[in-house]
């Protein structure tokens, strides 16, 4: 569930922390208050709205914090996978605007936008206009089949998109494969070119590396000389470092039995003599082994030369252009046995296709079970929502052609007056019955739905009287297994809050700001009364107000 909304700088808030309880949260106030802001700071937060619809002008900071509570074994999961700090359950969602730009945290770790989104899904569902609008799209009829039905498909929708991304790359693989005979020739003969100029070179993997060092080495082979008889006369044994140290041993020898400590200088100045002595003889040793010869240099510079061309062409290291020669052997293969790599590629099609169809049918045959089910219980949902006469039929459709999500195409059909056919909704469902439709799904659907809070903005256009009242129950019915947090105008919705949240809008210091405050039971009837009676509020709307509010605590003790 969530916690808390933490909200700084965004339009009219300049600051205000909202503290969210179980069950049915109701969020009212004035039109212009501020309450598009409170959904609109959520949607920012969780990566699908920005900044800029909402920080003001010239403001260079803001804030939106969401603190959650989960035990969702899904989020948990998903948190171990992002390596980010499980707290107990507690997972705090924020984002930062400062100068332009924004930066995005779970549980203090800095993620990116899409990170954001894909764990937020686990944890909370905004239903707005445009999930109301969504029920006009089949794509997503068949999207809410599927989450119904989800226990029973389990693994099948992945392996049926896998099985999907085969058959298509096959008949992609067959219909670049077909070359006209002139085509393949001189893909054959170019092949062998490429093959052939990769084998002539008979290329050693870590070669390159060897050779670049040795040409380093001999291109700098004066300059090294120098050096090394350099140091050969600071440290060797005419007159250099190595005859010093020598000769001061020797000295130590004559009076170190005389004091301990001159014994240990004889030691230290020992150890030097034969580190010296050995690092002159390796320095000896590369002198004499070191050689210069032109013709080898020559030999070496040419085959760097090679190897350099190859990498220009084929790979940028020696396993790259062996691996390239790899594939490109394995492509004239098919090419010289044309017929048979054509026939090996129709089998592997057809074979993809047949698995395809295999699981297609079995998710075809799951979606309909359970499309019987689920058109009854929306059905039922919407008789509670007050649709007096209605009928609604999930309707399939089959494909020519499995595809990656199988080979149904379904629709939702309705009617809701009598004697009428049933049609899909888009062709009559008006934007305050497709509202309660979706209500309706949502209902059925929190049956099968781990994600604990829903909210709903918008939930109330275009209803009123009897059917808000519907409205209302069905959502206090909804708030016993989820949270749920609303934004109305309605008094009837209002009524059945557990937490009664009010948005306020006043002027201070010369600006207007928004705040929200949570009311006890007292404000709360007093808000709707405000709400059902308009600027002047009378005994008798005060007394109504009373009466809806004990109305629906009775309601919500007997359900």
């Amino acid at each position: 569930m969530l916690l808390s909304l933490h909200v700084k700088n965004m339009a009219l808030i300049q600051e205000a922390e909202v503290v969210f309880g179980d069950g049915l949260n109701i969020l009212t106030g004035e039109t212009g208050a501020g309450k598009s802001i409170v959904i609109g700071s959520v949607n920012v937060a969780l990566g699908t709205g920005n900044f800029r619809d909402y920080v003001p002008e010239g403001a260079e900071y803001a804030l939106v914090e969401l603190v959650f509570w989960t035990d969702s074994p899904a989020v948990r999961g998903k948190l171990a996978e992002l390596e980010i700090p499980d707290e107990d359950g507690q997972v705090v969602i924020s984002r930062k605007y400062h100068n332009g730009r924004s930066i995005s945290k779970i549980n203090g770790e800095i993620v990116n936008i899409s990170t954001i989104r894909e764990l937020a899904s686990e944890l909370i569902d905004i239903h707005g206009q445009h999930q109301h609008q969504s029920l006009l799209y089949k794509k997503n009829h068949l999207m809410l089949l599927d989450k119904f039905a989800k226990t029973d498909l389990s693994d099948l929708p992945r392996i049926c998109e896998k099985e999907w991304e085969a058959y298509r790359s096959f008949r992609q693989q067959l219909k670049e494969a077909v070359l006209d005979e002139s085509e393949r020739a001189k893909e054959i003969d170019f092949l062998k070119y490429e093959i052939q100029e990769i084998e002539e070179a008979v290329l050693r993997p870590g070669e390159d590396e060897e050779l670049e060092s040795s040409f380093t080495r001999m291109s700098h082979g004066q300059k090294i000389m120098e050096a090394l008889s350099e140091i050969e006369n600071l440290t060797g044994y005419e007159s250099g470092a190595g005859d010093g140290v020598g000769r001061a041993v020797r000295c130590l020898s004559g009076v170190a039995d005389y004091d301990e400590k001159l014994q240990g200088l004889q030691q230290e100045f020992s150890q030097i003599e034969d580190l010296l002595s050995d690092a002159n003889r390796e320095l000896a040793d590369y002198i004499a082994d070191f050689s210069y010869d032109e013709q080898e240099f020559y030999e070496l510079s040419r085959r760097l030369d090679l190897l350099n061309h190859l990498k220009s062409k084929y790979g940028k290291s020696i396993e790259d252009i062996l691996n390239y020669q790899t594939k490109k052997q394995e492509r004239l293969e098919q090419l010289l046995d044309y017929e048979s790599y054509l026939e090996d590629l129709r089998v592997k099609q057809k074979a993809a296709m047949q698995a395809l169809k295999k699981t297609a049918e079995k998710i075809s045959g799951i979606r309909k079970k359970h499309a019987l089910l689920l058109q009854e219980r929306i059905k039922q949902s919407l008789l509670e929502l007050n649709f007096l006469d209605i009928q609604f039929e999930i309707e399939f459709q089959r494909l020519e052609e499995p595809g990656s999500t199988g080979m149904d195409e379904v629709c939702f059909l309705i009617s809701m007056n009598p004697g009428m056919p049933l049609r899909p909704l888009w062709e009559v469902a008006s934007g305050g019955e497709l509202s309660r439709i979706m209500l309706a799904i949502k209902a059925v659907m929190a049956e099968k739905d781990a994600i604990g809070t829903l909210i709903f903005d918008e939930i109330d256009t275009g209803i009123s009287g009897r059917t808000a009242q519907k409205v209302s129950e069905k959502m206090a019915l909804i708030s016993r297994s989820h949270q749920i947090i609303c934004i109305t105008h309605l008094a009837q919705i209002a009524a059945m809050a557990d937490t009664h949240l009010i948005i306020e809008k006043e002027a201070a210091s010369g600006k207007t700001v928004t705040s929200i405050r949570r009311m006890e039971e007292k404000e709360s009837i007093e808000e709707l009364a405000r709400i059902l009676g308009g600027v002047k509020i009378t005994d008798a709307v005060y007394q109504n107000a009373r009466e809806m509010k004990e109305l629906a605590g009775k309601i919500k003790t007997a359900e």
